[in-house]
């Protein structure tokens, strides 16, 4: 008898265990078909330190004045890594801009090391909300260095598609002004660069009042990204801005900027999915 009633137990346990496994089978499949089909191709922004996740907003404001209009959501992680939505994607919408900005914003190699972990959370849970596979990128400052880290240390192919980046005033070797004089997290994104997505394309762009540096960062600091990136990826293209708007604090309101967004980001992904 007690035989039985452990049989039946069994049978029951594994009753229940396949009914569950059939459905997580059948949902995970749906959910992977609606990210294959998918095509909306988002713009991920990531701030500098310092700086909220309302950083962009004037940049929004002056690329939307070019239709169609981008719906902007933006996501803030609490050093917990609790995520706050602010905003939505509206239905239609193939190309929103999202900005990911963290709580904990502050400088530091360290820190950007845990800002690339939570980065990688707000992704994933960016994916399961709206089941896009292809995105482009937008880093100011350190906002750069974050998504240097993740491309190196947790981007995954088979996961998302990453065609572009672009960084603005990003210091790849900090506040260094010399190329001579390489910081530790440089020496490492060095040496990780094998780990680049070979069809990347990257633009990094720097401002300039004098040829020295934008007010803040060394110009040599940005151009030090030519050692992590060039002939590692696709494409490697180094620009410098001046003018107007072009010292750091700035350059995501600079004229020459908001042209080159629309240019290499924005009308590529357009013709992407008509």
């Amino acid at each position: 008898m007690k035989n039985k009633i452990i049989l039946g137990i069994s049978l029951v346990f594994l009753i229940i265990l396949g009914i569950y496994g059939n459905h997580w089978v059948t949902q995970t499949s749906t959910n992977q078909a609606k990210i294959q089909n998918s095509r909306m191709t988002p713009i991920i922004f990531i701030p500098g330190s310092s700086a909220t996740i309302n950083r962009f907003d004037q940049l929004f404001s002056l690329l939307n004045e070019t239709p169609p209009a981008h719906s902007v959501l933006k996501v803030q992680v609490d050093r917990n890594g609790k995520l706050t939505y602010i905003g939505n994607i509206n239905a239609n919408d193939q190309q929103p801009f999202i900005v990911v900005g963290f709580e904990n914003n502050d400088d530091g190699y360290n820190n950007i090391k845990k800002q690339t972990k939570w980065l990688t959370t707000a992704l994933t849970s960016l994916q399961e909300r709206y089941h896009f596979k292809t995105f482009s990128a937008v880093g100011h400052s350190n906002g750069g260095l974050i998504w240097t880290n993740y491309l190196e240390k947790y981007y995954d192919r088979q996961t998302f598609n990453l065609p572009t980046l672009m960084t603005l005033g990003t210091p790849f070797n900090f506040s260094e002004p010399s190329l001579q004089q390489r910081t530790e997290m440089l020496k490492d994104f060095i040496q990780a660069s094998d780990k680049l997505p070979p069809d990347l394309t990257m633009f990094s762009i720097a401002g300039t009042d004098d040829y020295t540096n934008d007010g803040l960062v060394p110009i040599q600091s940005v151009i030090a990204g030519r050692y992590i990136y060039q002939k590692r990826i696709k494409a490697y293209t180094q620009i410098t801005v001046s003018g107007d708007n072009a010292q750091h604090s700035n350059l995501p309101d600079n004229p020459e900027i908001v042209k080159l967004i629309q240019t290499n980001i924005i009308n590529p992904l357009n013709a992407q999915n008509k």
